[in-house]
């Protein structure tokens, strides 16, 4: 599996590799002496572990799915490293890492001057990120019972199974509807100004809420209010669920609108964009028009983790940078390209707490606690707030080890919570939407980068290989 998924990069490795060459920029050169080094490994590893079919137990599954994530990581970094920009290792494994976990955060400065081929390859990294974690979502955490996931197993098992027979066909349509959507998005924002190569590079990190541009301005670089709404729905499709799609596309559109997830996501996405747009028309003293552009960019891609940015808004006043600061953790809908806490979790808790509530008012009463007009397993309930205290714990290490790296209070709470959550910009002047990671000691990026991958894989599929009680199981 580890040299199937090498050797995809490697030839995905190429496509940049042909953008510099025909745009005569030596660093064609770089991609292919690294698409052939991953090639080479990958198809190494492929030849050497030929068997027969292979079932993976629980434990190889934890496994390979984390081994996977850092040695595609690795690997991703060496166009980096190599690189006319002349990046450190440390610097080439946070932007490769940034970018295949869909977090958007970078160290490149003047990415207006930087070889159009290593923009491409960022793009792809987030393009590429994002339907992984789809897949991962829907195939491989329900299985291994992260974080409350094997709620979605039982839905989502038994709409696949009348709808295809076999999940590498799910996988496959999903592939073909993520495709669709960001081949959609790309002619939108071309035929909105951009050129072509932004277009494409955009639509890749909207899709998949990814969060790179190519301007070091991000999408307020374009100062178009047309660009704003495309990316801005091209945000919002990245993070409702995808199987929901895939059900939609076979004759069940009306699934999107009764999901429960999908009905909170949108009540709350909806809830903080008049908030903030209130707050920036009456506090800012913008147009009620304008005011709500904004806050609809800014919110969808915060909370959506995309990160992109056409404002400053942690300069937007008192009320602003807590409400942005709180909807980094929240995230999109599981199954979808965004991360986070995702908004099930929620659900999951709110459902429980008001059966409790209702215990404690009539002690003798049977309360259920409901997810999606099903009842919610006990194993279930245990697994999110388990994944919630890990996931509070996890995000004040991180701000702690950044405090003592010599980093600000704002930089730490952010940037950990930015890390944790795959957001990509912080708050405060150093890594906020104006700023850049690249200041940041080697060590921060070293953390931040751990990070960025435990928020990934959602915690628990990292964690649970420095247990004991995992190897000796």
């Amino acid at each position: 599996m580890l040299g199937l998924l090498l050797s995809t990069l490697a030839i995905v490795m190429m496509v940049p590799g042909v953008v510099d060459l025909v745009a005569g920029n030596p660093d064609w050169q770089i991609f292919a002496f690294s698409g052939a080094m991953t090639l080479f490994i990958g198809v190494s590893l492929t030849l050497t572990s030929r068997t027969g079919r292979v079932k993976l137990n629980v434990r190889q599954a934890f496994v390979l799915t984390s081994l996977s994530w850092v040695v595609l990581t690795v690997f991703a970094a060496l166009p980096f490293a190599f690189s006319q920009l002349n990046m450190s290792p440390t610097d080439a494994f946070f932007e490769a890492m940034s970018g295949i976990t869909t977090t958007g955060a970078t160290v490149i400065v003047k990415l207006d001057d930087a070889p159009p081929g290593l923009l491409l390859w960022r793009a792809l990294l987030q393009w590429l990120g994002g339907i992984g974690i789809i897949v991962m979502a829907l195939a491989v955490l329900p299985l291994l019972r992260v974080g409350g996931m094997q709620l979605f197993r039982m839905e989502s098992s038994d709409q696949s199974e009348k709808a295809m027979p076999r999940a590498a066909q799910v996988a496959a349509a999903i592939g073909i509807i993520y495709l669709l959507l960001t081949v959609i998005w790309a002619a939108a924002l071309w035929f909105a100004g951009l050129s072509g190569f932004d277009a494409i590079t955009h639509s890749m990190t909207t899709i998949a809420t990814g969060g790179f541009s190519t301007h070091d301005a991000s999408i307020a670089h374009f100062n178009s209010a047309t660009v704003d709404i495309i990316i801005t729905l091209g945000m919002f499709m990245g993070s409702l669920p995808f199987l929901l799609y895939l059900s939609a596309v076979r004759g069940s559109p009306g699934s999107l609108f009764r999901d429960s997830q999908v009905q909170w996501f949108v009540t709350v996405l909806a809830v903080v964009i008049i908030l903030v747009a209130g707050w920036l028309w009456m506090d800012a003293g913008l147009s009620p028009l304008r005011a709500i552009q904004l806050s609809s960019f800014n919110v969808v891609s915060i909370m959506t983790g995309t990160g992109y940015a056409t404002a400053g808004f942690d300069t937007w006043g008192s009320l602003a940078v807590p409400v942005f600061f709180f909807i980094m953790f929240i995230g999109g809908c599981a199954g979808s390209t965004t991360c986070g806490i995702k908004v099930f979790r929620f659900q999951v808790l709110y459902a429980a707490a008001k059966a409790q509530f209702g215990h404690l008012a009539q002690p003798n009463g049977v309360f259920i606690p409901y997810y999606n007009r099903n009842p919610i397993p006990d194993d279930v309930i245990k697994s999110v707030l388990s994944f919630f205290f890990v996931f509070g714990v996890t995000f004040a290490i991180l701000a702690i080890g950044l405090a003592l790296l010599g980093l600000d209070f704002l930089t730490c709470i952010s940037g950990a919570a930015s890390a944790i959550a795959n957001v990509g910009p912080g708050l405060g002047p150093i890594i906020g939407p104006e700023g850049n990671y690249v200041s940041l000691p080697d060590a921060a990026k070293w953390l931040l980068s751990a990070g960025m991958l435990l928020g990934r894989l959602e915690l628990f599929t990292v964690m649970v290989l420095f247990t004991r009680a995992f190897w000796r199981a």
